[in-house]
């Protein structure tokens, strides 16, 4: 049971705002305590002495002047444990609550309070405190001026009422627990009976179960699967497809004998295997020969068991004929796949430099050109020229087929020598920090080829942190012995000088890994990068019989470590070769025909193009990508009749996605689309826009022209009128 009360006084609180009512209460109710011992020798000198008064038990009496105090005081009582058992309230305690909704609060945090609401005023009936708090046995009225034998009679009997209450709630607990307590009890014990009886049938069940369990899991299994007797080799039993694999019925090999139980090893020589009776196998590649002479590859196992005091062996035969023609017909097809690919981007590269040198060859026999002119188209046709040479050296270095002249190379002296000009490559967001050692042995390396692996590298890096970052190169030597290669894929054992590029930037996710040394894989964004420069850094690197580890974690950065052996002797590098002049700028621009919108990213392809066209009698503003055509056709002060885009560019858009914002702000503006990809590149846009125009690259200056005829044939009013009038038709025009 639960423990009996507190022996303490009752404990109740008045609340009123008059400090006499306050003290009328204590000397009701407060005992001898509720007086002033001054005060009962002043009524003796006056009145003589007062009778002997009945003996009453103190209350312990708190007060409150307003509600909100008295709500703070009962909160405070029940976190101290010590609760409030009767409440006097005065109905009227202005400027706060009255007493009901005093009450209303206190009985918000304490339910069980007795009150006693006191009142000398008759605006207040019964009907009134019954609306506003509900019919409760919890409130008594007590009108004023009130006899103390009231106020007495109403504490002894709410503290009391207030006392009782909490016994039977205390009691109805504890008779509760102990109900609770007992039928947890007898569920537990019911439960336990149950799960007897249930183990037992259970087990009853699957002692006559398992044996036929056993029988239809072996018979409908899909694995091809046998039973066999190791004393003599015979089989038991076998299921129907371990029949069907075999290409015999389950008769003829039960009656097999040890001589037709043969399975051959894989490889020319196809001897046969013999199986331990007290090991198991696990997963063992051999060849299946069938009567009918098929051979089937498979993959089998045992597992030793006992059946009826005899040795024997539960055999499994995976048959994976198909799966490995499978995988065959997959190799086959991914070697298409990345031949087509690289075929893809040779392609698109090419037609590039196609398109400059036809284009310049183009001009050039117009006869039509200045001295200053053609020797400008000259040199950048021949640039060009060095360019597709350049991208066969690429080729070269992926398929390791590129001309090299390995030598002793001090791979520390070369990095300090090349560290301005790649730290000028990285541009003004990144810096380069070199950690070299002094003391590195040489290295059997071209040096071309190894400006080629490190400017790859690094460009690689900014490109992973475009917002900018520190690059770090830094050098050390390894030797490795037979244990420590063989744990590292490429590698082989001896003394290597290695360089590690690092940078701090987004990171390769684990699914990309596996394919950032594929030719012309990417994942800068459709024509942002031709996707050759790690394969022509891998390729390099294997041509000098080395190889490179990639550490990376997605958003933290990456580190490319370059192994290269140590050469023998050292020798000294050849001077590095100047570098080329720059093309001079193209002169001013031309013509007073229709306005046309030319973004191209290549610099010779748009330099050509615009002077095509201003020869052609076409005004021309020229963009080196979408970002610069917005800002163009924001700032021109010219509204243009045709867009004339590259598909693959970099920056934040494509062709494609300027060509749509444009036609948003103006919808009669017409598009001409070029590219050296297939026309695949904007297939959604030929199907939603039937009269879009695509000019495929290479293209001779002829092409060009009917395509924008085509373009504008018919719309060359309805573009000048939608051109503002306050715009001039050569503002801002280059």
């Amino acid at each position: 049971m639960t423990s009996s009360p507190s022996p303490r006084p009752p404990r109740i609180l008045i609340v009123d705002d008059n400090p006499a009512i306050h003290a009328d209460f204590r000397k009701i109710l407060g005992g001898s305590a509720g007086t002033a011992p001054h005060l009962d020798a002043a009524e003796a000198a006056l009145f003589g002495e007062p009778e002997v008064a009945t003996a009453q038990d103190a209350f312990r009496l708190d007060s409150a002047h307003q509600g909100q105090e008295a709500l703070e005081m009962v909160r405070k009582a029940l976190e101290e444990g010590d609760p409030y058992q009767l409440a006097f309230v005065d109905v009227r305690m202005p400027p706060g609550w009255d007493g009901v909704e005093t009450l209303e609060r206190l009985w918000q945090v304490a339910p069980d309070l007795q009150a006693v609401i006191c009142t000398a005023h008759s605006d207040y009936a019964w009907d009134d405190f019954v609306r506003r708090l509900g019919k409760t046995d919890s409130l008594l009225i007590l009108k004023k001026p009130f006899e103390t034998i009231e106020v007495l009679q109403l504490a002894h009997a709410l503290t009391r009422k207030w006392e009782l209450a909490r016994q039977a709630r205390l009691c109805i607990a504890d008779l509760d627990k102990l109900v609770q307590q007992r039928t947890a009890e007898l569920v537990a014990a019911n439960q336990e009976l149950q799960r007897e009886v249930a183990e037992r049938l259970r087990a009853e069940v699957a002692l006559r179960e398992s044996e036929a369990r056993f029988s239809r899991a072996f018979e409908f299994s899909p694995v091809p699967l046998a039973l066999l007797r190791t004393n003599p080799w015979r089989y038991v039993d076998v299921n129907p497809a371990f029949a069907e694999l075999c290409g015999a019925s389950r008769a003829e090999l039960m009656a097999a004998t040890e001589d037709r139980l043969q399975w051959l090893t894989q490889g020319p020589s196809a001897a046969p295997i013999r199986m331990d009776p007290e090991k198991p196998l696990r997963q063992h590649p051999c060849l299946l020969r069938r009567p009918d002479g098929q051979e089937r590859r498979v993959l089998l196992s045992t597992q030793p068991f006992v059946l009826g005091a005899e040795p024997c062996l539960l055999l499994a035969a995976e048959d994976i004929t198909a799966q490995i023609r499978l995988e065959e017909q997959l190799r086959q097809t991914q070697k298409l796949e990345a031949v087509g690919q690289l075929t893809a981007g040779i392609a698109h590269e090419f037609n590039n430099i196609l398109t400059v040198i036809l284009g310049n060859v183009s001009l050039l026999q117009s006869g039509d050109v200045n001295p200053a002119l053609q020797a400008a188209l000259l040199e950048r046709t021949a640039e060009y020229a060095q360019r597709a040479a350049r991208l066969t050296q690429q080729l070269l270095a992926f398929s390791r087929r590129q001309w090299f002249q390995p030598r002793p190379v001090d791979l520390g002296q070369t990095l300090q020598k090349l560290a301005p000009t790649l730290a000028r490559a990285l541009g003004d967001r990144h810096t380069l920090q070199l950690r070299t050692s002094l003391e590195l042995p040489p290295v059997m390396a071209d040096p071309h080829g190894m400006e080629q692996v490190l400017v790859q590298l690094l460009l690689n890096a900014r490109d992973a942190a475009p917002q900018g970052d520190t690059i770090q190169i830094t050098t050390g030597q390894v030797e490795l012995d037979e244990a420590t290669a063989a744990q590292i894929p490429d590698a082989r054992p001896g003394r290597f000088v290695w360089f590690e590029v690092t940078d701090h930037g987004c990171g390769i996710p684990p699914d990309v890994l596996p394919r950032i040394f594929d030719p012309f894989f990417t994942t800068k964004g459709f024509g942002r990068a031709t996707g050759l420069g790690l394969s022509t850094v891998h390729g390099i690197v294997k041509q000098h019989e080395g190889w490179v580890e990639v550490r990376t974690q997605p958003g933290q950065g990456s580190s490319f470590r370059v192994y290269l052996p140590v050469a023998a002797t050292p020798q000294a590098e050849p001077p590095a070769a100047p570098p080329p002049a720059a093309l001079s700028p193209a002169g001013p621009p031309q013509g007073q025909g229709p306005i046309v919108l030319l973004v191209e990213d290549e610099l010779p392809v748009r330099d050509l193009t615009a002077e095509l066209l201003k020869r052609r009698g076409y005004r021309v503003l020229k963009a080196a990508d979408a970002d610069e055509a917005m800002r163009i056709w924001e700032s021109c002060g010219v509204v243009p009749d045709v867009l004339l885009t590259d598909v693959v560019m970099p920056g934040t858009m494509n062709g494609h996605d300027l060509a749509r914002t444009l036609q948003c702000l103006n919808p009669a503006l017409k598009v001409i689309y070029t590219s050296g990809y297939s026309p695949d590149v904007i297939r959604e846009a030929m199907e939603r826009e039937p009269g879009v125009v695509f000019l495929p690259k290479p293209y001779h200056p002829q092409a060009l022209f009917q395509a924008l005829q085509q373009s504008l044939s018919g719309a060359i009013q309805s573009s000048d009128a939608a051109r503002s009038p306050t715009r001039t038709a050569t503002a801002a025009c280059t």
